[in-house]
């Protein structure tokens, strides 16, 4: 069993949840076989299963949850709205119900703060140019609303955003009548958020990682792998202590259940090598990357809240 973060409105949710994301484009072969490494994880100790609407794996995820024989009491299943559903979201969730063959889900996020014209469900539907249309009738306020109805509606335990910043959460608490219980966003030692993280404990919110490992560019780090050989572990399981220790969540994925099964065996960091960890901080993201417009999903960096990376790079020169 891992351990337990508790949300802002008493909910037990595990720190480390197993990913379920298999690219951008899956396949029925890579969608089948994900039940069964969904399933390893389970048997391997996973409570917790991170997926989304967009991943298209909800099947998969409720298949392994029925597969393993775990009293779904037991299980805390994370999915997304996609930002080309914020205009239909009780209609999204029952979908995503229907797909997952479950009654609930324990924690609902909103995926992305952009508001998405809705045109024959595709999830990225794009103007001429090529950018993404934007539907700017509506905000993710708008979104929040429908969100607090789906959560009364008792078809989800808890909901929460993905991929805000302070910005976009402040303008969202401006009218919440429930504080985000979650916010979910890329954060590894080369993107450390310390800011984000100290404004979300400060409101209640728990903060969860993904990207948590930072891929191979950050578990090759000479300081990650000198910290491994230090602790007689991989680098990826320094990384992941460092998240725990830091009192967030994660989400980490791997379908080999071996490393699975390490994934759950953190450690505790001496305090002066969580600061070297710190210290690697690039504010530079990994998982996300502008378009050829400097846009993220049709937006600017300063309309997410977003630091660019040169500005932390200037900032520090100074």
């Amino acid at each position: 069993m891992t351990k337990s973060l508790r949300l802002n409105n008493g909910a037990s949710m595990p720190c480390i949840a197993i990913g379920s994301w298999v690219g951008t484009s899956p396949n029925s072969k890579e969608l089948a076989r994900a039940s069964s490494w969904l399933l390893t994880a389970l048997e391997a100790g996973y409570r917790h299963i991170d997926t989304a609407a967009l991943y298209g794996t909800e099947g998969a995820v409720g298949e392994a949850v029925r597969r393993s024989g775990i009293p779904r009491k037991d299980l805390f299943i994370t999915t997304k709205l996609p930002f080309h559903h914020t205009k239909r979201v009780r209609e999204s969730l029952d979908g995503s119900l229907k797909r997952a063959g479950l009654d609930y889900f324990d924690l609902y996020l909103v995926h992305w703060p952009q508001v998405v014209v809705y045109k024959n469900n595709q999830p990225i539907p794009l103007n001429e140019d090529g950018s993404m249309m934007l539907d700017e009738t509506s905000d993710f306020n708008d979104t929040w609303k429908e969100m607090e109805k789906v959560l009364a509606s008792g078809k989800v335990k808890s909901i929460g955003v993905s991929n805000f910043s302070i910005k976009t959460l402040e303008q969202l608490l401006k009218i919440a009548t429930v504080t985000p219980a979650v916010l979910q966003v890329e954060l590894h030692p080369y993107l450390v958020q310390s800011e984000l993280l100290q404004w979300c404990k400060d409101k209640g919110i728990t903060v969860v990682a993904y990207a948590a490992t930072g891929y191979a560019v950050v578990r090759e780090d000479p300081i990650i792998v000198a910290l491994a050989k230090k602790y007689n572990v991989t680098p990826t399981q320094v990384v992941l202590s460092w998240h725990i220790g830091r009192g967030t969540g994660l989400v980490a994925k791997s379908e080999n259940a071996s490393r699975q099964e390490e994934n759950l065996k953190v450690i505790e960091l001496h305090e002066e090598d969580a600061r070297r960890i710190d210290a690697l901080d690039k504010n530079r993201r990994l998982c996300i990357q502008p378009d050829k417009q400097g846009k993220v999903f049709g937006w600017t960096f300063d309309r997410l809240g977003w630091e660019e990376e040169s500005v932390l790079q200037t900032e520090a020169k100074l």
